[in-house]
C-alpha cells in the first residue's frame, strides 16, 4: 500500500512520513513547501498537480490546511481554495486513480460556538453527535470539507474516515491572556484533561482509519486524549475545575507544586473520544495520568515524536504581539 501523505512540510504530515518511513512503509509526501519529507512541491489547489502524485497511490491521508491561526492573515476566499477545493481536487483524483482509502484531517474547530457555553453554565461534552456550529472561516471550510468528504462516499463509493482533532500544536497558544498566566509546558499539560493530544497519538489514529477505512465506509471521529471526566462532573467543571481535578488526582498538587505549575480554575468543554477508541481500536497513551507519571520520574510528558517533530510556527513574519495574530 502506497499512501499519499498531503501537508508533508506541517506537524502532522511529517509526524505521520516520520512512523510510515521507519516501519518501511510506502509513503509519498506533498506540500507547498519544500523539506526532509516533501517528495513533491506543489499545490492541492492544482488539479493537475494532485492527478500526477496520485499516480501508484493506494490510500491518502489528507492534513495539508489553512490553520485557524491564518484567520487574520489569510482570505476567505483562500480558505476556500485550499480547504475547500483542494480538498475536492484530492478526492477527484483519489476516486479516478482507484484509491480504495482516504483520512481526512478535521478539527474539533468545527463545533465552534458550540464549545463555549453561557456564564454559569456547565462544561459541553462533546461527542460527535453535538451538532457542529462553526464561528469563523476556519472551520466553516473545513465542516464543508467533510461534507464532501461524505458525499463523495454516497455517490462514488470512496471510504472515508473524517478524524476531528484537538490541538496538539508545541507552540504558544494564541491567546495572549493564557501566555501570560500559564507556562506554555503547564498550559499543555492541563489541556490533555480536556482538549489536547499528543502528535504520536494522532498519527496511530490516522494509521488505524487508513486500515479501517473499508470496513468503516464513512465515520467522523473525534481524537483527543482520553478525559478523566464523566458527564456528572460537567456542572462542578465550569466554576472549580481544579477540584475535580484534586479529588481524580490526590497527588496532583504536591506533583504540580514541585514545578510550579497550576491547574485552570474553569473548563468549559470535555472532548470524548469513546468513538475513536471503540471503532477505530485506537488506544491512546498520552494523557493526564501520563503527564503526572512524567512529572514524578522527572521527563518530558511529551513523546519522542512530538519532540522530534517540534515547534514549526505558521507563518514566515514575525509578529510583535505574539507568536501569530488573532482574528478580531
Amino acid at each position: 500500500m502506497t499512501i499519499l501523505v498531503t501537508g508533508s512540510a506541517g506537524h502532522l504530515g511529517e509526524a505521520i512520513l516520520r512512523t510510515l518511513r521507519r516501519r518501511g512503509s510506502p509513503a509519498r509526501g506533498i506540500d507547498l513547501k519544500p523539506s526532509p519529507f516533501t517528495d513533491a512541491t506543489g499545490s492541492i489547489v492544482d488539479p493537475g498537480f494532485v492527478r500526477a502524485q496520485m499516480q501508484g497511490v493506494t490510500a491518502v491521508i489528507h492534513t495539508a490546511t489553512l490553520h485557524k491561526p491564518h484567520v487574520a492573515t489569510h482570505s476567505k476566499q483562500a480558505f476556500v481554495d485550499t480547504n475547500v477545493t483542494g480538498t475536492l481536487n484530492l478526492l477527484e483524483a483519489a476516486v479516478a486513480a482507484g484509491v480504495k482509502r482516504f483520512v481526512f484531517t478535521s478539527t474539533t474547530s468545527a463545533f465552534g460556538s458550540q464549545l463555549r457555553p453561557e456564564a454559569g453554565q456547565a462544561a459541553v461534552w462533546v461527542t460527535e453527535d453535538l451538532p457542529p456550529v462553526p464561528k469563523n472561516i476556519y472551520g466553516t471550510t473545513k465542516l464543508m470539507a467533510e461534507n464532501l468528504c461524505e458525499l463523495f462516499f454516497r455517490e462514488r463509493g470512496l471510504p472515508v474516515v473524517v478524524l476531528r482533532t484537538s490541538r496538539f500544536f508545541p507552540e504558544d497558544d494564541d491567546d495572549p491572556a493564557m501566555r501570560s498566566a500559564y507556562p506554555r509546558d503547564n498550559a499543555q499539560a492541563n489541556e490533555l484533561l480536556y482538549r489536547r493530544l499528543d502528535i504520536a497519538d494522532a498519527v496511530s489514529a490516522h494509521l488505524l482509519a487508513v486500515a479501517r477505512a473499508p470496513e468503516i465506509g464513512f465515520g467522523r471521529y473525534i481524537v483527543s486524549a482520553t478525559t478523566p471526566f464523566e458527564r456528572h462532573h460537567l456542572a462542578t467543571l465550569a466554576r472549580d475545575a481544579a477540584g475535580v481535578v484534586r479529588e481524580l488526582y490526590p497527588d496532583c498538587a504536591r506533583l504540580y507544586a514541585t514545578r510550579g505549575w497550576r491547574l485552570f480554575p474553569g473548563i468549559d468543554r470535555v472532548y470524548v473520544n469513546d468513538r475513536a477508541r471503540r471503532e477505530l481500536g485506537w488506544h491512546p497513551e498520552f494523557d493526564f495520568a501520563h503527564v503526572l507519571r512524567s512529572l514524578r520520574d522527572g521527563s518530558d510528558f511529551r513523546s519522542s515524536l512530538a519532540r522530534e517533530v517540534g515547534a514549526k510556527g505558521y507563518h514566515d513574519t514575525q509578529f510583535d504581539d505574539g507568536p501569530y495574530p488573532v482574528a478580531k
